[in-house]
């Protein structure tokens, strides 16, 4: 943003004012090195924590104090699951200008598709014996498995709902917000009334995703125990994957042609109409992108937590989300996944040993970093770099 300023003053009676292409690209270049740099520090650390792991739980003994317990594993892999929900959600804040206070509900419905594949695993070792239709089921007197469940009992046909319905509620939900050319806060209040509605609906008994209580008591994954100790490592694992895969893939978006267009969507977006460009198919294609990284980190989280039910949804889920990418750094990428880190263990920490106040350190957090760290961490980094 400075080199743009920097170009405006320079321009002078009798000089051509440079063109949005010209400007734009100035932007992009100004901190491609400095995004170079953190983006290969965050995959060897992200590296060096996927090797890390396994040996620590799997080699190093458990009368060692450099164990690794269950409890940490589920807690990291937890994290790298937030970590890529932060990252789904930098990519459209950050760099398009669009804040959706709704991507909890892309993530709960990838972890409801996981879900769905996991209670048709439990078959008759369920409490109630049945073979076809889950717990839940049996004890809300449903007399046949509910359509909308078959072929969840095939992984393939799982993964695939995974992606295809949160892309699918983000193609049908963007297309028409998009079209309407809804923006800024108006866009932000409707995503945040779509999860709350969505949230409200999964709430019901009668919808046929167990209600409250939702899905848990889960047995295995492609065979293998969700309850032993390798089976999390392994999933740790391909969740590190997935993650540095994701982060990869949105930076070669936005460092492509049309990432520079969607920056100039997010800097001046009439201006990027103007000349021509379909500003509504940009917003909308990178929308349906992040809704289906949110949803493949759902995905993720569920069998390593071992529950999904519909507080998931919680509008607050979506706000906090927020506040790990305005934390780490807007626009950055690899900010986004620090701050999810970072916030998720001060969260981890303080509602052990400070329960009743974590709500109030996080608003604070949330005000502190918004008026003297506007850039978050990755911003504060930054600067000290530069003036060393």
């Amino acid at each position: 943003m400075k080199l743009v300023e920097e170009d405006d003053n320079r321009v002078k009676d009798g000089e051509q004012e440079p063109g949005l292409w010209r400007r734009r690209t100035l932007v992009v270049r100004s901190g491609h090195g400095q995004s170079e740099r953190g983006g290969a520090w965050f995959l060897g650390v992200l590296a060096v924590v996927t090797i890390a792991v396994p040996i620590l739980n799997q080699v190093v003994p458990a009368s060692s104090g450099l164990h690794l317990s269950a409890y940490g594993i589920t807690l990291i892999g937890k994290y790298l699951c937030y970590a890529m929900l932060a990252l789904s959600l930098d990519l459209i804040w950050g760099y398009c200008g669009i804040l959706s206070l709704g991507h909890a509900a892309f993530f709960s419905l990838g972890g409801y598709a996981m879900g769905m594949y996991l209670m048709r695993q439990i078959g008759s070792r369920g409490v109630y014996g049945n073979q076809l239709l889950p717990d839940f089921m049996v004890f809300l007197n449903y007399k046949a498995l509910p359509w909308f469940w078959y072929g969840f009992n095939h992984f393939t046909f799982a993964m695939l709902m995974v992606i295809v319905v949160p892309g699918l509620l983000a193609l049908v939900f963007g297309w028409f917000a998009f079209r309407s050319r809804v923006t800024g806060v108006y866009l932000s209040i409707i995503t945040q009334a779509l999860t709350y509605a969505l949230m409200l609906a999964f709430f019901r008994n009668d919808m046929g995703f167990g209600g409250n209580n939702g899905f848990t008591d889960f047995k295995d994954i492609l065979g293998f125990d969700l309850h032993s100790d390798r089976t999390h490592v392994v999933l740790l694992v391909i969740t590190s994957i997935f993650l540095a895969a994701a982060y990869l893939a949105c930076r070669k978006i936005v460092e492509s042609r049309a990432g520079r267009v969607v920056l100039a969507i997010r800097d001046a977006e009439s201006r990027t109409r103007f000349l021509g460009y379909p500003v509504e198919s940009f917003k909308l294609w990178l929308f349906v992108f992040s809704g289906i990284l949110a949803g493949i980190a759902g995905a993720l989280y569920v069998p390593q937590i071992g529950i999904i039910n519909p507080s998931e949804f919680s509008p607050i889920n979506s706000i906090e989300a927020v506040i790990w990418v305005a934390v780490g750094g807007r626009g950055t990428l690899y900010g986004a996944i620090i701050g999810a880190v970072v916030v998720n263990y001060a969260k981890t920490y303080f509602t052990g040993a400070f329960p009743e106040i974590w709500l109030y350190a996080l608003g604070a957090l949330f005000v502190l970093v918004t008026v003297f760290l506007p850039h978050g961490i990755v911003g504060l980094i930054t600067k000290r770099g530069k003036n060393q």
